[in-house]
C-alpha cells in the first residue's frame, strides 16, 4: 500500500467509525456499540491489498458507501484501477423508477463508463469484461427474493465464471435477516423477480447468498465463480441494522424495509402501495376499497414518475405509525393485508395479475386466497419446504 493509500485508509476508517456511531443512535445503539460492527466495505486492510495492480470492474450503486463517501471515489483517490461500473435496477446513483429501463452512460463525477444491468442487458457481456482482472461487488440488499439486486448478483457471478474472472463481494447486514418465511419458488415461475428455489424472505446477507448460488450450482451449466466474500465483523442475524441510505427510491426508511416483503404482493394486483407519496410501502389503497376511511393520492415524484392510480383518491390503510420495534419483532410475512383487501375488493376476477404469481413464486398463494383460506392455513402449507430450505441455508451462513 503506497502513502496515498495508507493516508486514505486512516481517513476513511475514521469516517466509517463516525458514521457507525451516528447510525447506531437511530436503532440498536447498544448492539453496535458493544459489538463494534464492521461492514465488509469498512475492512479495507483486508481487501485493499487484493485490489493492487488489478483492473477492476465495479458493481454497485448509491448504497456502495465507505463512511460518507462513495466507494468508487475512495478507490480512485487511492489510485486503484477502477475501469468501468455496472449498475443494477434504479441505476448507479439510485434515482431510476422501479422497472424503469436504465441506459448505459458515463458517470458525471468520475467519467467512468457505466453499463446498466437492468433492462435488455442483465448480464455483463464478454466484450464488457475484456481486460478486467477482478470484479468488485458492493450493494445493500433487503433480504426479499423479489428485490432484484440478488438477481443482478446471479448474472454477474455467471459472467465472472464464464470469463474466469474472480469476484470479490463486500458483505453488508441484511435488515430482514432475522427470519425466513414465505412460499418457496417453483421453477416454472422463475423470473428476474425470483430466480432461485428460495422463500420470499431468505434470511441471508448478500455474501451468504452468493455462497449459496455457487454451492447449489445455480449458475448456467453448473458453473462456479471464483468467489471471495469479505464478511462483516461482529454481526448476527438477530441484530437490528439501520441501513445507511435508502436502498431504492421507494424504500425510504426502516418501516418501509420491514413492511416491504409483505406489501410487495400488492404490486401484482390493482392496489397501490403508496408509490408517488411520502409513504411508499407504508400504506396501501384503492378507490374501490370503500370500507376504509384513510386515503392518499399518488402523484408523480422522484422514483415514481408514473405511479399506479396516479391522481386518484385511494382508500386504504396507513401503516407508517407502527413502532419500528414491533415491525421487526413480527418476524414473519403478514398476509392479513392481502387477505383482507381481497375480501373487500369488488372485482375479484381481476384482482390477481400474472405478475402476482411471479412475485409469490407460485400460483398456489392466489388459489389459497381465492379459496378463503386463513393466514394460518396458508402458512402451514409452506412449512415443510421452509424447513428443507433452512437446512440448505445453514451450509452457507457466515454469521450466527
Amino acid at each position: 500500500m503506497n502513502i496515498s493509500q495508507a493516508s486514505l485508509f486512516l481517513f476513511i476508517s475514521l469516517l466509517a467509525f463516525t458514521a457507525c456511531g451516528q447510525n447506531a443512535k437511530h436503532e440498536s445503539k447498544s448492539v453496535v456499540e458493544t459489538k463494534k460492527l464492521s461492514l465488509g466495505v469498512e475492512r479495507t486492510s483486508v481487501y485493499f491489498p487484493k485490489l493492487e495492480g488489478k483492473r477492476i470492474a465495479f458493481v454497485g450503486n448509491h448504497t456502495s458507501l465507505l463512511g460518507k463517501k462513495h466507494l468508487v471515489d475512495s478507490l480512485l483517490n487511492a489510485d486503484f484501477q477502477i475501469t468501468k461500473v455496472f449498475s443494477p435496477e434504479h441505476g448507479f446513483r439510485g434515482k431510476a423508477d422501479a422497472g424503469e429501463k436504465v441506459k448505459d452512460g458515463k458517470d458525471t463525477k468520475t467519467g467512468l463508463p457505466i453499463y446498466s444491468l437492468y433492462g435488455n442487458n442483465k448480464k455483463p457481456s464478454s466484450e464488457q469484461l475484456k481486460n478486467i482482472d477482478l470484479i468488485l461487488f458492493d450493494i445493500q440488499d433487503v433480504g426479499a427474493r423479489f428485490y432484484t439486486y440478488i438477481s443482478t448478483l446471479h448474472y454477474v457471478m455467471e459472467a465472472a465464471a464464464e470469463a474466469n474472472i474472480p469476484i470479490l463481494v463486500l458483505d453488508r447486514p441484511n435488515p430482514n435477516g432475522h427470519y425466513v418465511d414465505g412460499p418457496v419458488l417453483v421453477e416454472k415461475f422463475q423470473s428476474f423477480v425470483g430466480m432461485h428455489p428460495i422463500p420470499v424472505v431468505h434470511g441471508m446477507t448478500i455474501g451468504e447468498y452468493a455462497k449459496m448460488i455457487n454451492g447449489e450450482k445455480w449458475l448456467k451449466n453448473g458453473l462456479k465463480a471464483q468467489l471471495e466474500v469479505i464478511a462483516c465483523e461482529n454481526y448476527e442475524h438477530k441484530d437490528s441494522y439501520q441501513v445507511r441510505v435508502p436502498p431504492s427510491p421507494n424504500l425510504p426508511n426502516m418501516a418501509a424495509i420491514y413492511l416491504y416483503p409483505s406489501l410487495c404482493f400488492f404490486e401484482g394486483t390493482p392496489i397501490s402501495v403508496g408509490r408517488g407519496t411520502t409513504k411508499p410501502f407504508q400504506q396501501f389503497g384503492h378507490p374501490a376499497l370503500t370500507e376504509y376511511q384513510y386515503h392518499f393520492v399518488p402523484k408523480p415524484s422522484p422514483g415514481a414518475k408514473s405511479p399506479k392510480l396516479q391522481g386518484k383518491k385511494c382508500l386504504g390503510k396507513d401503516l407508517s405509525d407502527r413502532p419500528i420495534g414491533s415491525l421487526k419483532a413480527k418476524a414473519e410475512l403478514d398476509l392479513t393485508y392481502l387477505i383482507d383487501v381481497y375480501r373487500e375488493y369488488p372485482d375479484k376476477n381481476n384482482f390477481f395479475t400474472s405478475f402476482f404469481s411471479l412475485l409469490a413464486g407460485t400460483d398456489e398463494l392466489q388459489k389459497q386466497i381465492k379459496a378463503g383460506q386463513s393466514e394460518s392455513e396458508i402458512r402451514a402449507s409452506w412449512q415443510s419446504e421452509l424447513e428443507a430450505f433452512k437446512k440448505v441455508r445453514e451450509k452457507y451462513l457466515l454469521y450466527p
